[in-house]
C-alpha cells in the first residue's frame, strides 16, 4: 500500500526524462551542487551534472511560513542521504535526520552530513544532546557562531537543531557535535549564492546588522555590505542612528562590488557598497530656490570653512567663512536670514551670503545680496573689521558679507608710511571712503579719496559763492567801476 506522498513522488518522477544517461558515481554523504528543474508540493527535483537527477523533500526547503524558498533555475547545495539503485532514485537533503546507528554517525562524521539532535540539558561545558537514541555533547564554544552564555543555552532546551558530528568514540558512547561549523558552512554557501545577485545597480533586500558613525552594515543573505554615511539619506545632517537600527529590514541599491585582500583568515574578500539614498526621492528634483532669494534657514553644522544652513528638507547651503564678520552669529540650531548667492544643481551646492539689514524672507535682491548699490566714485561709510599690514578691510554700512566688504590700501588711508594701522584704525572705527573699484572680492575704497572729494566739494561751493554777486546793480554802476 502506497501513501499519497509516495504517489506524488512517483508521479513527478514519471514526468522526468528516462533516456539512459551516463551517471557520475556518487556516495551517501557526498555534498553536491544542483540546479532546480521542477518544484512540486512535496518534492523539489534537481539536476546534478546535466545528466543525472535527484530530489529533495519539500520540507527541507520551506521557510518558517511554509513557503518553498527556491525556484526553477536556482543553484543549491545538499548532501546525498539515500540512493535507490533499483529505481535509480537519489535523494538529497540538508541533513541525515536522526541517525539510527553508530555506523550512521560515523558516516555523518566522514561525509560532513548534518544530523538532527534534541537538546536535553545544559552543563558548564556545553549542551547535552540526544541524537537518534545516542547521547552526544556539544561544547559551549561550538553552539553558535557568536558567544553563547549559559542562560541563553538553557533557553534552547527542548529544541531540535542540526549539528555536525566531529567525533565518535568508544563505539558511540562518546559523540561530540558542533553547530558552529554547520552555521559557518551554511553562511558561506548562502554568501556564494547571494553574491551572484549582488551586482552594481541591483536592488536587494537585507537586514541591518550594525550601525556605526561611518555607516551601517547590512546582511544580504550571508554576505555583508556597507551603507556609507553619505548614502544613508539625502539629509547629510541627519544622524545614522535616527534612520537605522540593528534588525531593520531595508531595501538597498548596490553601488559597487570590489575585490579586496582579506584582513585576516576568513575575512571578507569583497567590499560591497550600498545606498539607501539612491532609492529615495531626490529633494533637488523639484527644488524652487533662485539666486538672489532671501531665505530663512537653520544652522545645522559649523566647520572651519563656514556654516551649513538647512534651507529645505535634505537641502543645505554653505555660508562661507569669508562672508562672516568678526562677530558673526549662527550657532547650531539658530535661524539665520540669508541670500542665495549661487545655485549649482549639477553639483548640488548652494552658496549663501548674509541677508542685509531690513531684508525680508521671500523677497529677491537684484544686487545679489549686497543690499545697497555700491558704484564707482560714490562715497560710502563703513566700519573697520580687519587690519592687515597692507591696509584695512571695511564693511560698508547696510551690507553683510564679502559683497559689501572692501579693502582700503595703506596708500589710500591718508596716513604717513610706517603708521601703525592697528593703533590708528582699530576694529570698529567708522570711516568714510570713496569707491575706487567694485566687484565681489575686488571692492577697493579710499579714505584719502573721500577727503579729497569732500575738500573739492567745499572748494567748489566756496568758489561758486565768491563768483556770484548778490546783485548785478545798474548799467551806470558797472560803468563807474570801469576805467576809461
Amino acid at each position: 500500500m502506497t501513501t499519497e506522498k509516495e504517489d506524488s513522488f512517483a508521479a513527478m518522477f514519471e514526468q522526468q526524462p528516462v533516456a539512459p544517461r551516463k551517471r557520475r558515481a556518487i556516495r551517501i554523504g557526498d555534498r553536491l551542487d544542483a540546479i532546480v528543474i521542477q518544484v512540486g508540493r512535496d518534492a523539489v527535483f534537481v539536476e546534478l551534472d546535466g545528466k543525472q537527477q535527484a530530489f529533495l523533500e519539500a520540507a527541507e526547503l520551506r521557510d518558517d511560513d511554509g513557503t518553498i524558498n527556491v525556484k526553477v533555475g536556482d543553484k543549491i547545495s545538499a548532501n546525498v542521504v539515500e540512493i535507490n539503485d533499483e529505481q535509480g532514485v537519489v535523494r538529497l537533503g540538508r541533513s541525515l535526520g536522526k541517525p539510527g546507528s553508530v555506523a550512521a554517525l560515523e558516516m555523518a562524521k566522514a561525509s560532513g552530513l548534518p544530523v538532527d539532535g534534541k537538546i536535553t540539558g545544559v552543563n558548564k561545558g556545553g549542551l547535552e544532546v540526544e541524537v537518534g537514541g545516542a547521547r552526544a555533547f556539544c561544547p559551549m564554544s561550538q553552539v553558535d557562531a557568536r558567544r553563547i552564555e549559559e542562560e541563553d543555552a538553557k533557553a534552547m532546551i527542548g529544541q531540535t537543531l542540526k549539528f555536525m558530528v566531529t567525533d565518535v568514540r568508544d563505539g558511540g558512547k562518546s559523540v561530540v557535535l558542533s553547530r558552529k561549523n554547520l552555521l559557518a558552512r551554511e553562511a558561506s554557501e548562502s554568501a556564494t549564492r547571494a553574491l551572484s545577485d549582488i551586482v552594481p545597480g541591483a536592488v536587494l533586500r537585507g537586514t541591518v546588522t550594525g550601525v556605526r558613525d561611518f555607516g551601517a552594515f547590512v546582511d544580504l543573505g550571508g554576505i555583508e555590505g556597507l551603507i556609507p554615511r553619505s548614502e544613508v539619506s539625502h539629509d547629510r545632517s541627519a544622524a545614522i542612528s535616527s534612520s537605522l537600527k540593528p534588525g531593520d529590514a531595508v531595501e538597498v541599491s548596490v553601488l559597487e562590488v570590489k575585490d579586496v585582500e582579506p584582513s585576516r583568515p576568513g575575512a571578507p574578500t569583497k567590499k560591497i557598497t550600498l545606498s539607501l539614498k539612491a532609492l529615495a526621492a531626490d529633494p533637488w528634483a523639484e527644488l524652487d530656490i533662485a539666486e538672489g532669494r532671501v531665505i530663512k534657514g537653520t544652522v545645522v553644522r559649523i566647520t572651519e570653512f563656514g556654516r551649513f544652513i538647512r534651507l529645505a528638507p535634505a537641502v543645505e547651503g554653505l555660508l562661507h567663512i569669508s562672508e562672516l564678520g568678526k562677530n558673526a552669529k549662527g550657532d547650531e540650531g539658530e535661524e539665520l536670514l540669508v541670500v542665495v548667492k549661487k545655485v549649482d544643481r549639477a553639483a548640488k551646492k548652494i552658496s549663501l551670503v548674509p541677508a542685509p539689514e531690513g531684508a525680508e524672507a521671500g523677497t529677491t535682491l537684484a544686487t545679489g545680496g549686497a543690499g545697497v548699490s555700491i558704484k564707482v566714485n560714490s562715497v560710502v561709510t563703513g566700519v573697520v573689521e580687519r587690519i592687515e599690514t597692507y591696509g584695512v578691510f571695511v564693511q560698508v554700512d547696510g551690507t553683510k558679507g564679502r559683497a559689501g566688504r572692501g579693502l582700503v590700501p595703506q596708500a589710500e588711508l591718508g596716513v604717513p608710511r610706517g603708521t601703525d594701522l592697528r593703533k590708528s584704525f582699530p576694529e570698529g572705527t567708522k570711516l568714510t571712503c570713496k569707491v575706487l573699484e567694485t566687484g565681489e572680492g575686488r571692492l577697493r575704497l579710499s579714505v584719502k579719496g573721500a577727503k579729497d572729494a569732500e575738500e573739492r566739494a567745499d572748494f567748489e561751493a566756496a568758489r561758486g559763492k565768491a563768483q556770484v554777486p548778490a546783485s548785478l546793480g545798474t548799467f551806470a554802476d558797472l560803468l563807474k567801476g570801469r576805467k576809461l
